[in-house]
């Protein structure tokens, strides 16, 4: 492994089984879309100068062996689907984030479709709904959600879901367009029972590092009831970093601290679950 930079938290104990990171955001961990002052975790991100290859190494390092960079608008997602045509054991998600809703016109959903067409992207998102933000009015946040649904559909990738604070909302939008095959929670978030649905409706649900927070005991009741086989790790990198790591950069090599928590929830040794999560993985994202 490199030489970690002091602002980065230190690596973990490997694994001893491999498993992959479902969600992050290469694009803003390199620097290629410049962080601004009001998102101090992705300046400090950048400010260690990481490199794809760099991130590679440090995950592959602890078992971390493959990642998917998921896209948030056109640029994002152009640059994504690039760097996994380059990069082995890299793949892409293109979308436009539900706070961006407004950007997603016809045009930029055509050219979006397109580039889901490749064989390197294998999922459409970020997409969903949030509540959270204003930035995108409800209105357009739904008439691009329910767009990408369609992507997904037409293409056969998976879809890959931003649900913050419209879990109702989420679901109900999902059941009336018709799901695509393969859907995916993205940093799950919601209680036991918004679990128990996903579940019965056959959703995937990716646990991020807030699963690891004291306060987020709810978190850990839904990834006690979901099911192994619709289960995922993520690290939303270079957000939302578990335990014991709050507040500073997040990234690929931390999966292992959250894959360990969810082994002790689940009373599974953690090389089970990265086995049930690698195969997961394959269903979701096809062969890697």
């Amino acid at each position: 492994m490199t030489t970690l930079p002091a602002s980065l938290p230190a690596a973990p104990e490997p694994l001893s089984s491999p498993v992959f990171d479902s969600h992050c955001h290469l694009d803003i961990m390199v620097g290629n879309r410049q962080a601004s002052s009001g998102d101090p975790v992705a300046q400090a991100a950048q400010a260690a100068s990481a490199t794809v290859r760099g991130i590679l190494d440090d995950a592959r390092a602890v078992g971390v062996t493959r990642l998917v960079t998921i896209g948030y608008d056109l640029a994002s997602s152009r640059w994504g689907a690039d760097v996994a045509a380059e990069q082995e054991g890299v793949y892409a998600g293109v979308a436009i984030h539900p706070n961006e809703a407004h950007e997603a016109t016809p045009e930029v959903l055509a050219e979006i479709e397109a580039l889901a067409g490749r064989p390197e992207v294998r999922a459409v998102g970020e997409t969903g709904l949030d509540y959270y933000r204003d930035w995108a009015s409800k209105d357009d946040q739904h008439a691009s959600f329910r767009a990408h649904i369609e992507i997904a559909k037409r293409t056969g990738k998976a879809l890959v879901i931003h649900d913050r604070d419209a879990h109702d909302d989420v679901l109900k939008v999902l059941a009336a367009e018709g799901a695509p095959a393969k859907v995916v929670f993205h940093s799950f978030s919601g209680d036991a029972e918004m679990a128990k649905k996903c579940a019965d409706a056959g959703y995937f649900m990716s646990f991020s590092g807030p699963v690891t927070y004291k306060n987020a005991g709810y978190l850990r009741e839904a990834a006690e009831i979901a099911p192994a086989e619709l289960m995922l790790v993520e690290t939303d990198a270079p957000y939302l970093p578990p335990v014991p790591h709050r507040g500073k950069p997040n990234a690929p090599y931390l999966v292992p601290l959250t894959l360990r928590c969810l082994a002790e929830v689940k009373k599974v040794h953690p090389d089970r679950l990265c086995e049930a999560i690698s195969v997961n993985g394959v269903t979701v994202f096809g062969e890697w």
